[in-house]
């Protein structure tokens, strides 16, 4: 009879955990990625650890929402982030300057923000409870803005480490389902 107590007070306390979650029962290493921006305005980008946190990444790409949406419609996107400064004191996603290229053609440089702006809140309360999808969002305001409408697409990635000047952020698609594919590749060159 002793013997199956240990069992059942196991048991008892695999019922209280079940009961009320307080963490995710199966944690996934992956990481939240967002890329929003006006149609007729420049495409940001915030990496998250969980949708629900804030994001430890955020910069502004060198170039516009539509020219991005016609480079996802080819089916496969390369985004590299290369940052060119020499110092290792900071970790790689602490850079500030960063160099991008999109499919192997450099578009410009970008300066990661510190503070995020009002829209880029405004993105990350609205997809707060968002861990896939793509759409538009309402404006923040009522007014209409010039920029046109406020387009989003939100993934999981997985995040692979290569160095502590190499990471890789690749798109998980649900269920293996066919669709464009996305990388984002974070360099410090030497």
């Amino acid at each position: 009879m002793f013997k199956i107590f240990p069992m059942l007070t196991s048991g008892c306390k695999m019922v209280a955990l079940l009961g009320k979650p307080r963490k995710p029962l199966l944690k996934d290493n992956a990481t939240t990625g967002t890329l929003f921006g006006y149609r007729k305005g420049r495409v940001s980008l915030a990496i998250q650890e969980d949708p629900h946190c804030m994001p430890i990444f955020v910069i502004e790409l060198p170039m516009h929402s539509s020219a991005f949406q016609k480079e996802m419609a080819s089916d496969m996107v390369r985004i590299a982030l290369e940052s060119e400064t020499k110092t290792h004191k900071k970790k790689l996603l602490e850079e500030f300057v960063w160099a991008v290229y999109c499919n192997g053609r450099k578009t410009g440089y970008s300066i990661r923000r510190k503070q995020m702006s009002e829209d880029e809140l405004y993105v990350m309360q609205q997809l707060r409870g968002v861990s896939m999808s793509a759409g538009v969002l309402p404006n923040p305001s009522d007014k209409e803005t010039a920029d046109g409408e406020l387009t989003y697409m939100r993934a999981r990635f997985e995040r692979v480490v290569g160095s502590k000047d190499s990471e890789a952020l690749y798109m998980i698609n649900p269920d293996g389902a066919a669709g464009p594919e996305l990388s984002i590749f974070f360099v410090r060159a030497h």
